[in-house]
C-alpha cells in the first residue's frame, strides 16, 4: 500500500475533524447571536446564492414575501444574514473534506474495507446533517431540530476519529499500556456516556434559555436565571462528577505511562478542556450569560467527547494491559 496514500487519507481526515468541529463553533456563534434566521431560505439566502449587504438590494415587499412563506416578521439584518452565510460556506467545505476522506479511503478495499465502509457512511450522514440544516431552517429553529443537529455532528466527529485511529492501528500497538489497569478503560467508557448526558442536558438547558429570551427579551441577561428551570441546577452541579471521573483516569495514566506518552498528553488536553468548560459554564452562570461564553461551552463540550473518544481507541488498539 502506498504510504503517501495513507498519509495524505489520514491528512484529510484530521482536516475534517477540524472542519466538523469548526462548523460546531460557527453553529453555535449563530445561535447565541440570534442569526438563526439570518437566511430565511435555503440553499439560498434571501434568494441569491451570495446574500445581499444592503436592505435596499432586496424587494420592498420582501416582508410579505417571507410572511405568505411561513417566516413571519422577517428583517434583514447584514450582520445576523453574513453569520448564518458563513457557517454554511464552512458546512459545504465541510462536505467536500468528508467527500475527498470517502474517495482517499478506497486505497484500504483490499487492507481494511470497513476503513472505506464507515468513510462512505460518513459522507451520507453529511449529506443527512445537510438536508437536516435545510429543515432546522424550515422548522423556523425548532429547538428539537437545533438538538438534533447538533448530536448528529457528535456522530460524524465520533466516526471520522474512529475511522482514522483504526488506519493507525499498528502505530497504537506499539505503544505500551500494560501498567494500565483494565478498570481505567471502563471508567474512560463511563465517563464518555456521563458527557453525553451532560451534552443532552445542556441542550435542554439551551431551549430553556431560548424560550427565556423570547419570553423575556426586554429583561436583562443577568435577570434570566431566576426563571431557569432545574435542570440547570443538575447540569451545573454534574460539571463536578464529571471532572472527577476525568481527573480519576488522567491521573492513572500519569502513573502508569511514560511523560512523553500520547496517551497521557492527550489526558493533559483532556483535563484542559473540561476546565475551560467549566470556566466558561462559570461564566454563562455568573455574569448575565454573555453570548460569546455560549458557542465557547458548546465547542469544549464537543472537544471533550472528541479527545474522550479518541484516547478510548487509542486505548483499545494498544498493547492490551496486564489482567488484574
Amino acid at each position: 500500500m502506498n504510504d503517501q496514500a495513507i498519509l495524505n487519507f489520514r491528512r484529510l481526515g484530521l482536516l475534517t475533524i477540524f472542519a466538523v468541529y469548526l462548523v460546531i463553533l460557527a453553529g453555535g456563534i449563530v445561535r447565541a447571536s440570534g442569526a438563526g434566521m439570518g437566511c430565511p431560505d435555503w440553499p439560498t439566502c434571501f434568494g441569491r446564492w451570495i446574500p445581499p449587504t444592503d436592505e435596499a438590494q432586496l424587494p420592498a415587499n420582501y416582508h410579505e414575501i417571507y410572511a405568505q412563506r411561513g417566516y413571519e416578521n422577517t428583517e434583514f439584518n447584514p450582520v445576523k444574514t453574513w453569520t448564518e452565510y458563513s457557517n454554511r460556506l464552512v458546512g459545504v467545505t465541510t462536505g467536500l473534506l468528508v467527500l475527498l476522506t470517502a474517495w482517499a479511503s478506497r486505497i484500504f478495499l483490499k487492507r481494511d474495507k470497513t476503513i472505506f465502509y464507515l468513510s462512505l457512511t460518513n459522507l451520507f450522514l453529511i449529506g443527512f446533517q445537510g438536508w437536516l440544516g435545510s429543515s432546522v431552517v424550515a422548522s423556523n429553529l425548532k429547538p428539537y431540530m437545533i438538538t438534533l443537529h447538533m448530536l448528529m455532528a457528535l456522530l460524524i466527529v465520533a466516526l471520522v476519529i474512529y475511522t482514522i485511529t483504526r488506519s493507525q492501528r499498528e502505530t497504537f500497538a506499539c505503544i505500551d499500556s500494560s501498567l494500565l489497569a483494565p478498570r481505567a478503560k471502563t471508567v474512560l467508557l463511563v465517563a464518555i456516556g456521563m458527557t453525553l448526558l451532560q451534552v443532552a442536558m445542556g441542550t435542554q438547558v439551551r431551549e430553556a434559555v431560548d424560550f427565556i429570551s423570547h419570553e423575556h427579551s426586554y429583561i436583562d441577561r443577568q435577570f434570566w436565571r431566576d426563571d431557569f428551570p432545574i435542570i440547570f441546577y443538575v447540569h451545573r452541579s454534574f460539571s463536578s462528577i464529571i471532572l472527577l471521573t476525568n481527573f480519576w483516569v488522567f491521573w492513572k495514566l500519569r502513573q502508569s505511562c511514560d511523560r512523553q506518552s500520547l496517551f497521557l498528553r492527550t489526558g493533559y488536553v483532556l483535563i484542559g478542556l473540561i476546565v475551560t468548560a467549566i470556566l466558561a459554564g462559570v461564566t454563562l452562570d455568573r455574569l448575565g450569560m454573555p453570548p460569546v461564553a455560549q458557542p465557547v461551552h458548546l465547542l469544549m463540550a464537543n472537544l471533550i467527547f472528541g479527545v474522550q473518544f479518541f484516547l478510548y481507541m487509542g486505548l483499545r488498539y494498544s498493547a492490551a494491559p496486564i489482567k488484574q
